[in-house]
């Protein structure tokens, strides 16, 4: 902003300066008045107190002084830089840029904006980035037709589009004052309105019809598309043909009494004729109102704005029937057997015309009677006629699509109902035993619960972060009800999780039988399970939270016990082959459900020694069985140093006892790795603390087979630095 600079502070340069204080600016040299004729107006910063002081005492060398030391305090930006001052053809660089400003707006107004239908389209703000690019360089007024001008021009014409559908034919049914101001001011506004919406269409973009991502913005390619297609409907809509004929009549008759010759009463019937084509408008009404379903409803469910669009077209050919059924019996003069003259309406108020007439065509749309009267003139049983006819195709259409709504409303209840159906045929096709049916029947009910869907196929079309996400959703309460995976690596989780299959087992059903070879493992959800003896002793009992099956996945040995549904249970299994693909990336969770599988085999009577015959566990099982050896000996080797020492190193022992430890279970790895040749056996980091405590008590298990003594004070030691995580190779 330029500076501002004080005239002088005299009557002449500031006129009645001594009634009240007025700083005059300018943009030339101070001293200078403001000539009053003067049409540039500039802005300035607000004067300071020193300058009106120095103004109000009449002093113009002072207010100068003042106006200097302002400028100079005022030449220098809050940033610091030189500000900007307007030349002498300031005013008119400001001119051009509000242009230049009002052209971008408007260019901008034109471009495809960030709505549903372009994001549709384009996928991405980057694409729709090269759009605009694309739509600039087409030429300054071609309108996108993603762009905000043409949502906000169709939602004005949608809007005048059923105003005039509605009105046009009361105006024309029930009014004969057609010359009137206010109607004569309502069409041509109308006429004028739709003419330019022509405009607009040849102006504006066409979604090719083989690409949707593609769209037309060559005006001649525009043009020539849209000649071929609703210009002439629109033309024809739009020209108000009424009004030319009548100007065209008057032109030839000397004076306006011709309006009220006989004549003149057909010119006026044929001039409302003439205007019934503003009718046509409806296909533009069509038009708008598909491409707001594409562009603004793409969320909601289609059949239910095909079923409002239904009901509204129905209500507006009622209403055009109901207009229809009066202009006729008007434009031949209300004969004396019309259902006008019948009912003595010719000369009643316009609404109570307008409501019998609508009455009358409804009753005839929907079946229910002929109104009052049956016709009885020729004209008036072919107007009932169409009635009916237009009737039944909208009443057809709305129980059609009524019935495609109520079947897509719950289409799985509906497929669940169908499928429960073909169960049923087949069960009477191959005559099964009522007992099997009804069990067939109740497994269904319980497994679908009266929707059935393919849950797999729905969930393979999805991204792999929804997929996750999903199956995580719908397994977040066995989660947190199954304590192995409350203290397990998510990512272990993760992986379990997704890989789970959805069963359910009736009470009674043998979910594993023993002595079979095993094939899958289950977490239960909900229900109860029993473990099953040979002898058919029920060794324990399994509930939510819990999983079995792991034993022979772990040992490739047969089943070792049954297992029987007590309820009805809710589970979910995981083969083999995605068991094994898990525990391979997870080495440590492959330990703890082996120890852990260990104690219930203990539980029940068997030997626990069968999961440690895997080649891999007995390798690490001797590595442990190595390590506490030398932590043995290491630790007698500690008590002889203690006993030399005495009581000194009690004074430090707290601060030193972590680090040693570790030391000297490096060093004893060290030691162990040595002695097998430089091999490359470690124990897993153990990711919980349970986890450690049950991979130790595998160690303390080896350690009794081989009479090896618990070493007190470094064994716990041991354990407590594992269950920090602190145990790993330095």
């Amino acid at each position: 902003m330029a500076n501002g600079r004080v005239a002088s502070g005299t009557p002449d340069a500031c006129p009645d300066a001594h009634q009240s204080v007025k700083i005059c600016i300018d943009a030339s040299e101070p001293g200078t008045a403001t000539p009053k004729n003067q049409d540039a107006v500039q802005f300035f910063p607000t004067p300071s107190g020193e300058q009106v002081r120095a103004a109000s005492d009449g002093s113009a060398a002072a207010a100068n002084a003042a106006g200097r030391a302002a400028k100079e305090g005022d030449d220098v930006s809050l940033y610091g830089t030189p500000k900007e001052e307007l030349g002498p053809g300031g005013g008119g660089g400001l001119s051009e840029a509000k242009a230049s400003f009002m052209r971008n707006q408007l260019e901008a107004l034109f471009q495809p904006s960030d709505n549903k239908l372009a994001m549709k389209l384009f996928g991405s703000k980057k694409a729709l980035m090269k759009e605009r690019i694309r739509q600039k360089a087409a030429g300054h007024w071609i309108i996108h037709p993603c762009s905000n001008f043409r949502f906000y021009w169709d939602l004005c014409m949608l809007l005048l589009l059923v105003a005039n559908l509605i009105v046009l034919p009361v105006a024309i049914s029930f009014f004969n004052d057609d010359l009137s101001i206010r109607w004569i001011a309502f069409n041509c506004l109308s006429d004028t309105i739709f003419l330019l919406d022509i405009v607009v269409n040849f102006r504006t973009g066409i979604m090719h019809q083989d690409n949707s991502e593609q769209v037309i913005l060559d005006p001649k390619l525009i043009a020539h598309h849209y000649i071929r297609t609703w210009f002439f409907l629109d033309l024809i809509s739009s020209i108000p043909l009424d009004y030319i004929f009548l100007i065209f009549i008057q032109d030839y008759s000397d004076s306006f009494q011709l309006l009220h010759a006989g004549r003149a009463l057909r010119i006026l019937r044929f001039a409302k004729m003439l205007s019934l084509l503003r009718l046509l408008r409806l296909s533009r009404l069509v038009r708008y109102v598909s491409q707001w379903e594409e562009v603004y409803f793409l969320n909601m469910a289609s059949v239910f704005m095909k079923i409002f669009n239904l009901i509204c077209m129905m209500l507006l050919v009622g209403h055009w029937s109901g207009c229809l059924q009066f202009l006729v019996p008007m434009l031949q003069g209300f004969p004396s057997n019309s259902w006008v003259a019948i009912n003595e309406l010719e000369t009643k108020y316009w609404f109570e015309q307008y409501s019998w007439a609508l009455f009358k065509a409804m009753s005839h749309m929907l079946c229910i009677g002929y109104g009052r009267f049956p016709p009885q003139s020729l004209t008036d049983m072919w107007l009932t006629l169409l009635s009916m006819i237009s009737g039944a195709t909208c009443y057809a259409l709305f129980l059609g699509h009524t019935t495609n709504l109520i079947q897509s409303l719950d289409s799985s209840r509906r497929q669940y109902r169908e499928k429960l159906k073909q169960v049923e045929e087949y069960m009477a096709y191959r005559k099964l035993p009522r007992d099997l049916r009804q069990g067939i029947t109740d497994y269904f009910e319980h497994r679908y619960q009266g929707k059935f869907f393919d849950e797999e196929a729905i969930l393979g079309e999805l991204s792999e972060r929804l997929r996750e996400d999903v199956i995580n959703y719908n397994c977040r309460s066995l989660v947190a009800s199954v304590p192995f995976f409350a203290n397990a690596d998510p990512n272990f989780v993760n992986d379990v999780v997704t890989k789970l299959k959805y069963e359910v087992f009736q009470p009674g059903d043998i979910i594993i039988k023993e002595g079979t070879l095993g094939t899958k493992m289950y977490f239960i959800q909900e229900g109860i399970v029993d473990i099953v003896m040979s002898n058919g002793e029920v060794a324990t009992s399994l509930s939510d939270g819990s999983y079995f099956g792991e034993i022979c996945l772990l040992t490739n040995a047969r089943r070792v016990a049954s297992v029987r549904a007590e309820t009805y249970c809710n589970l979910f299994s995981l083969s083999v082959e995605h068991f094994n693909a898990v525990l391979d990336v997870y080495p440590v969770m492959r330990r703890t459900m082996e120890s852990i599988a260990a104690e219930r085999l203990n539980k029940i009577g068997k030997n626990p020694d069968i999961v440690c015959q895997r080649e891999d566990l007995r390798v690490d099982l001797s590595t442990v069985t190595a390590l506490l050896r030398s932590a043995q000996a290491a630790h007698n080797d500690d008590d002889e140093d203690d006993e030399d020492g005495g009581d000194s190193g009690d004074a430090k022992g707290g601060g030193r006892a972590q680090g040693g430890n570790r030391r000297k279970y490096s060093n004893l790895l060290g030691v162990h790795r040595s002695r097998e040749g430089g091999g490359a056996t470690t124990i897993p980091r153990p990711k919980s603390e349970s986890c450690f405590h049950r991979m130790f008590d595998l160690a303390s298990g080896a350690a009794a087979q081989t009479a090896l003594p618990r070493s007190g004070t470094f064994y716990e030691s041991l354990t407590g630095m594992g269950s920090q995580g602190n145990l790993q190779e330095d």
